[in-house]
């Protein structure tokens, strides 16, 4: 006769395939977006930024170090976003800290990446929305490299109702929270989100999608 521990261990055991093939599934979609809405925001708030700074020796440095990245250089332009950041005024100095990091993490290097995105994250100096999303974007290169918890820790404070990327932050922590097996915590986040009429509404389907997929709500 089977025990009941054994069946127990069972059900577990497929609880967690079920759980990693939707992952598997979901992941790296859904990552991938959340990167996308993320540089779009940073390609905005860099176009203002350049536009703003025509008259300034910056804008070129700038703009050659973008030229870098966009071309695969990824080394190079780190390097030369580096530079730019450490004499660059209070809106360069930020931005070209987070093309920075993109650089350093396109290049494999994450952990010089988080390392980018933290300072920029602790700077009390720099404009909060740059802070919030660098802390985001710290959170995301935690995701990849499979650490949830130094994820969640980046995320305490940015699904606040009055941060700037909340729902991309309750997203991402819907997706850090499955990716660990924790299906009652990613089911509370996408429920939050597909309940929430101010939500963008291709994040409100993702976590319509993702909650059906993992049963519906409870």
């Amino acid at each position: 006769m089977v025990s009941d521990e054994l069946i127990r261990e069972i059900d577990e055991d497929l609880k967690r395939e079920r759980y990693e093939k939707l992952w598997k599934r979901y992941g790296n979609y859904l990552i991938g977006l959340a990167i996308g809405i993320v540089l779009v925001t940073v390609g905005v708030v860099g176009w203002q930024e350049y536009q703003s700074s025509q008259r300034i020796a910056q804008s070129d440095q700038f703009a050659a170090a973008q030229a870098m990245l966009e071309d695969g250089k990824f080394r190079e332009a780190s390097e030369a976003f580096g530079a730019l950041a450490s004499n660059a005024a209070a809106g360069y100095q930020a931005l070209a800290e987070l093309r920075q990091a993109a650089a350093l993490a396109r290049d494999g290097d994450r952990a010089g990446a988080i390392s980018v995105y933290d300072g920029l994250s602790g700077n009390t100096g720099a404009d909060g929305a740059m802070r919030d999303l660098a802390g985001l974007m710290a959170a995301l290169q935690y995701l990849e490299l499979k650490n949830g918890d130094e994820a969640l820790q980046r995320l305490k404070s940015l699904t606040a109702a009055d941060r700037p990327f909340q729902y991309s932050a309750l997203e991402l922590r819907g997706l850090v929270h499955l990716s660990q097996g924790n299906t009652a915590e990613a089911k509370t986040d996408f429920t939050t989100l597909s309940d929430d009429s101010a939500a963008p509404a291709g994040i409100r389907a993702r976590a319509a999608e993702l909650l059906a997929a993992l049963g519906g709500a409870d």
